[in-house]
């Protein structure tokens, strides 16, 4: 890789801002002082320092965030906010992009990578990766609808879901219920209790495939997975 594309891509600065650090003399490869920027480096084998400070190279980032309301899952967006203005500028310059969406008043679980390959695998239909929310639902939810989501529902479109799997947690006139589905289709999770006739209130995602959302990110915050957690979802 070249030494310029390298520093730039581990956020040293623009294109420019880097050649005027090799040309200064601040970068070393092996401990040898390099000023051209077309030079390539072994990033595997080779030590790169910028002033004495060895550069950490990755090439993918992986981030659990915990989504708000009112942010939409988007890497940019004219109006509203997105969950990239949420990042710090060190994991902007990944370019990462959410893994699916989830709607704009929901919350909870979104993972952001720039591993293209990874994202595929996660959101190919026939991966059926497992998604879990906890909803809160207006209407008294019960057996009858849980084993109706079990046989699959029809949408308003005419579409007829996969079957998903509904716990009701409380039952009332506000219910309780945690979903697992395998799918994401448009506000899917809504429009499945709109076909039992009840309307979800609150609706946050807890859980995408093995990993489980952190209950230590408060919303807005997030964080890079874990050694384990990347083995996990990579497995």
């Amino acid at each position: 890789m070249r030494i310029d594309k390298l520093l730039a891509n581990m956020g040293y600065g623009s294109r420019k801002e880097v050649k005027k650090l090799l040309k200064d003399g601040a970068v070393k490869v092996d401990g040898m002082p390099v000023k051209d920027a077309k030079f390539h480096v072994n990033v595997a084998e080779e030590e790169v320092t910028v002033y004495g400070d060895v550069v950490e190279y990755k090439e993918f980032v992986y981030l659990m965030m915990n989504k708000p309301p009112g942010v939409i899952s988007a890497t940019e967006d004219d109006v509203h906010e997105t969950v990239i203005d949420l990042l710090e500028e060190e994991d902007v310059i990944f370019e990462p992009f959410p893994v699916g969406r989830l709607d704009k008043d929901t919350e909870g679980f979104l993972l952001l990578t720039n591993d293209g390959q990874l994202a595929h695998q996660l959101l190919s239909p026939k991966k059926h990766v497992p998604k879990k929310y906890y909803a809160k639902v207006e209407g008294r939810v019960t057996e009858a609808d849980a084993e109706a989501f079990k046989k699959g529902v029809i949408l308003d479109d005419g579409y007829e879901t996969k079957p998903g799997e509904l716990t009701i947690l409380h039952e009332g006139d506000i219910s309780e219920i945690e979903l697992v589905i395998t799918e994401g289709k448009f506000h899917q999770v809504k429009r499945m209790f709109e076909a039992v006739g009840k309307k979800v209130i609150y609706l946050k995602r807890t859980e995408m495939g093995p990993l489980k959302l952190d209950e230590e990110l408060e919303l807005g915050q997030y964080r890079e997975l874990t050694d384990e957690e990347l083995e996990l979802l990579k497995g």
